[in-house]
């Protein structure tokens, strides 16, 4: 699949909000995943942005005015109504939330989100006490009866010094929500568990033994997950990414905690992906001093072995209610035979084989090129693609075996 946001026409409405800079950079972003966007700049959105700058972000014309003179042959309200995917309001000011909650139609913003039928998705954004008052959470619980999805802003400093909840959210939660409308919800009702990120074992206070793992493409199997419409739960292992949203994640930092995160957490979870570079071996003591190079022990490592937490789950298949098990394997050699070995060793539904040998996959990148092997002798070898559009690949096909 490409971009679940190609070809679609997003409407943005930009309100008075002091947030309204920041979404100059959504408006980027939306065009890079593909989206065509139409922007809607109501009269105290223009106040803090330019309708030039949104025009020349966009490559289309700017709207400010329901009763402008330019092509009111196309009646504005109903046009941009009609033609698009998604209404998207960020920054979403009080005033804008309190006119369209009460059904006002005195802006072409408000009449757009009146004469509409595609979804509509509000970003909040103001100073945190005008957020909390009673008739602000009044109005935004009325349009989630409407139907509108409301992304909640984030807790922080605001532009006047205050500081609580009524920060715009960040790009990625926001994008995370917007391809949620346009992604199959196939995984709505299912709960997954996804362990991504490489573990560090530790050899003193300052030394671990680990791996080049980023967590990028267990992060972007989450992202995906949660967009399908699942109850996620990633355990992860030390890594500097953003948290997916709508995720649950539990930090842990040794393939001992990994294995005791997710065998405490398997039972009832519809299906495991085991996207993390798990080191195979730990040192087989801990030194409570830092080791110094005129040691003995530091020229001595010797290793014992981690637990093998896909083993353990295959081993344990039949004996309750089991998830569907998808592994992943880093290969430089061999990809097939070692991961059909993988396939059947481990006792697994699923098994998602790195080429690693490659600079434009592998760790630390944002492509990937993975071959899919299942339990049905079925070979899928995809294309270089990015790990977001190959996460999604990987819940095609465990869609389709979850569904037999």
């Amino acid at each position: 699949m490409s971009s679940p946001l190609a070809d679609k026409n997003i409407v943005l409405g930009v309100t008075g909000s002091i947030a309204a800079y920041k979404v100059a950079d959504w408006v980027r972003a939306l065009k890079r995943d593909g989206a065509r966007v139409t922007v809607i700049l109501s009269k105290g959105g223009a106040r803090f942005m330019s309708p030039l700058t949104f025009a020349a972000l966009s490559g289309n014309h700017v709207y400010d005015d329901m009763f402008a003179i330019t092509a009111a042959e196309k009646i504005p309200h109903i046009e941009l109504a009609k033609q698009c995917d998604l209404l998207l309001v960020a920054p979403a000011s009080a005033g804008s939330i309190a006119r369209m909650a009460q059904g006002l139609a005195d802006d072409l913003l408000s009449t757009v989100a009146l004469a509409t039928e595609a979804p509509v998705m509000l970003c909040p954004a103001m100073n945190s006490k005008m957020y909390l008052h009673p008739a602000t959470q009044t109005n935004i619980a009325r349009l989630e009866e409407y139907g509108y999805k409301v992304i909640k802003p984030e807790v922080g400093a605001m532009a006047c010094g205050d500081e609580g909840p009524g920060r715009l959210p960040e790009w990625h939660v926001a994008r995370n929500a917007i391809f949620s409308t346009f992604v199959p919800q196939d995984l709505a009702g299912r709960s997954v568990l996804i362990t991504a990120g490489p573990t560090w074992e530790p050899l003193d206070p300052v030394r671990f033994l680990s791996n080049r793992s980023s967590g990028k493409m267990g992060y972007a199997l989450a992202a995906a997950a949660s967009q399908r419409g699942a109850k996620v739960t990633l355990v992860t292992g030390p890594t500097a990414l953003p948290l997916p949203s709508g995720v649950n994640s539990i930090q842990i930092t040794t393939a001992q905690e990994m294995y005791d995160e997710v065998i405490n957490r398997y039972e009832g979870i519809d299906v495991v992906v085991k996207a993390a570079a798990v080191s195979d071996f730990r040192p087989d003591s801990q030194s409570t001093q830092k080791l110094k190079k005129s040691s003995t022990t530091a020229n001595t490592l010797t290793l014992q072995a981690n637990p093998d937490i896909l083993h353990t789950l295959g081993e344990r298949k039949g004996k309750c209610h089991y998830p569907l098990l998808v592994g992943f394997a880093a290969e430089s050699e061999n990809h097939i035979e070692e991961g059909r070995r993988k396939l059947r060793e481990k006792n697994l539904d699923l098994m998602v084989v790195n080429d690693i040998t490659g600079t434009d996959c592998g760790f630390g990148v944002d492509t990937n090129r993975v071959t899919m092997l299942d339990y049905n002798d079925t070979t899928e070898e995809l294309p270089l693609l990015s790990k977001e559009e190959t996460a999604h690949r990987v819940w095609d096909r465990a869609v389709r075996l979850l569904n037999g």
